[in-house]
């Protein structure tokens, strides 16, 4: 009986033992990931990449109701002006069916009505319907596809900043989280991301002051601007 106790208990050893290495064995390959060199450009660690994104406005339908709000107005129009200038893809609306389908009616007149007299064409928009799950607001949604600059993700640390036997303490290496934060909030703050990827094309010269500076260089007069009163909300007469 004995014997036969202290079988199984091997057996269980045998087994905890084989469960840990493989566990192990699991977590090595992204121990080793985190681990292995990297560049010290910041820009090289945490690139932009350019990807499509998406811009949504969701309009929320009550009952018994005629029309947009003054607020929701606004951020139709806004929707429509930020599509001309960034959309990659037409308008994608959704109704809801069903719940408060008689004011989304409504309220989806108003909305082709301003998308048109903000240039944006009939074919450019299209209509889907929707039902809402139980309990949930009924809302239009307007949605369009877009260009976006993104970076990171951010606060990965894969090695800790305080002294360690790790020979990577005694050189002059960058940590891996330095500089994402500013790559993230670069991607965040350009306006249009392709110019990250290549210059916009030039525009027309504005060709009446290109004039003026002509015709005043040839007659031999000083082809810069006359500023009078410049300096006119000075408190001192200190310099002159």
């Amino acid at each position: 009986m004995a014997r036969s106790q202290q079988a199984a208990r091997k057996r269980v050893f045998t087994a905890l033992a084989l469960a840990g290495t493989v566990a192990l064995a699991g977590c090595y390959p992204q121990h080793e990931a985190a681990k292995a060199p990297y560049p010290n450009d910041y820009r090289e660690r945490h690139p932009i990449s350019i990807r499509e994104g998406e811009r949504t406005v969701e309009i929320f339908v009550g009952r018994n109701r005629g029309g947009l709000t003054p607020a929701q107005r606004a951020d139709v129009l806004a929707f429509a002006q930020a599509w001309r200038h960034e959309a990659t893809g037409g308008i994608a609306i959704e109704v809801p069916a069903g719940a408060n389908e008689m004011a989304a009616n409504d309220v989806l007149r108003e909305v082709h009505s301003m998308f048109a007299a903000s240039g944006v064409p009939q074919n450019g928009v299209r209509v889907s319907r929707y039902r809402p799950g139980p309990g949930s607001l009924a809302s239009i949604r307007l949605n369009y596809s877009r260009l976006t600059a993104q970076a990171g993700p951010c606060g990965l640390w894969p090695d800790d900043l305080g002294p360690a036997m790790d020979s990577k303490h005694q050189e002059n290496h960058p940590y891996w989280n330095l500089g994402c934060a500013n790559q993230r909030s670069l991607a965040a703050m350009v306006d249009n991301p392709a110019d990250l990827v290549q210059p916009r094309g030039e525009t027309p010269v504005y060709s009446a002051r290109r004039s003026v500076a002509i015709d005043k260089y040839r007659k031999g007069d000083n082809p810069g601007g006359t500023y009078n009163d410049y300096d006119k909300g000075k408190i001192s007469d200190l310099g002159k």
